[in-house]
């Protein structure tokens, strides 16, 4: 992914002064009606000439290399209320957003709130720690950079199509325990709200299913959830599970990439796996590093099959997003 990513940019889009004015009139649209965020369609936030872009963008996501980049947005021109119907309005042209925590968010931001990410049940979006390699449990996940850190925080990405390459040449034996699938922690979001509930399902870390290969990894909660269902990761099980995140890291298979302020980050959750380097933030509140979020799903005509145990990653049943408390 490295090396392609490099020498064809043709994956980075760059949003033209007529679609800046074509989505500040959606926008302006929504405000002078009844339409509520989060509750607006792609129907009601016109993006003619734009939109057929998104849909070609989204469906290289795919189909394609996983990722995708868009610049150009202008994000000091807009209150929060604006850059969220903004931000929502493009996210529903990609597809359909869900459930990212308990609290039933739709858009999120992911920023430091000082918590430790080393204690029980805290996300890691919520921390200012380097993140190790991930999926998350989503087909797609976007980032909008509303304000970047002091230093450090950059995005790496990596092909988990390549990570499973490497295995397959190298370190053959570890990829039946990841086929097999492992109890993932859901950190206290789960159907039920128990603190300790973990995945229905052993949810495979690989799974090829009618002619996909898809990949669902976050060692952390394998880990967590292992030790939680009573049964620890130990072994060969244990060895294969973390040789994923050490692949994900190598050079040539890693990418690593600097937000810029209105950058939109596009990712495939099952081909692309994502980490992010700890980073320092600004002293002052309203330049802290601040990134929108939104998980989204693919709408089913271009949606990849997944396998039942896959699937269902939440316990909310297949695709669903997090449990609302």
């Amino acid at each position: 992914m490295s090396e392609d990513l490099k020498a064809d940019p043709s994956w980075v889009f760059q949003f033209s002064s007529k679609d800046i004015i074509e989505i500040e009139a959606a926008v302006s649209e929504v405000l002078s009606s009844d339409k509520q965020i989060y509750t607006f369609g792609r129907g009601d936030f016109s993006l003619p000439s734009l939109g057929p872009r998104l849909a070609s963008c989204i469906y290289d996501v795919e189909y394609g290399r996983g990722v995708a980049l868009w610049r150009g947005l202008d994000v000091s021109n807009y209150d929060e209320q604006s850059l969220k119907i903004l931000y929502w309005g493009i996210g529903v042209h990609l597809g359909v957003p869900i459930t990212q925590n308990a609290k039933g968010q739709l858009i999120g931001h992911v920023r430091d709130t000082g918590h430790d990410y080393m204690a029980k049940n805290v996300r890691g979006y919520t921390t200012q720690a380097r993140l190790a390699p991930h999926c998350d449990p989503s087909d797609i996940v976007t980032l909008l950079c509303v304000h970047p850190s002091k230093s450090g925080g950059e995005s790496l990405i990596a092909s988990s199509a390549a990570v499973y390459n490497q295995l397959l040449e190298h370190f053959p034996e570890y990829l039946e325990p990841l086929f097999m699938g492992f109890k993932f922690d859901l950190r206290g979001e789960g159907a039920t709200g128990d603190p300790n509930e973990v995945t229905n399902t052993k949810v495979p870390v690989y799974s090829n299913y009618d002619g996909w290969l898809s990949c669902r990894y976050n060692c952390k909660t394998i880990e967590d959830g292992q030790v939680k269902s009573g049964a620890p990761l130990t072994g060969l099980a244990l060895a294969a599970v973390r040789k994923v995140g050490e692949l994900a890291m190598q050079a040539g298979i890693r990418y690593d990439m600097v937000f810029k302020q209105g950058d939109i980050q596009i990712l495939n959750n099952h081909a692309v796996l994502h980490s992010r380097n700890s980073f320092e933030d600004w002293p002052e509140p309203e330049r802290r590093r601040n990134l929108l979020r939104m998980w989204i799903n693919q709408r089913s005509e271009i949606s990849r099959p997944l396998a039942h145990e896959f699937a269902d990653r939440l316990n909310t049943g297949p695709r669903g997003g997090v449990a609302v408390k």
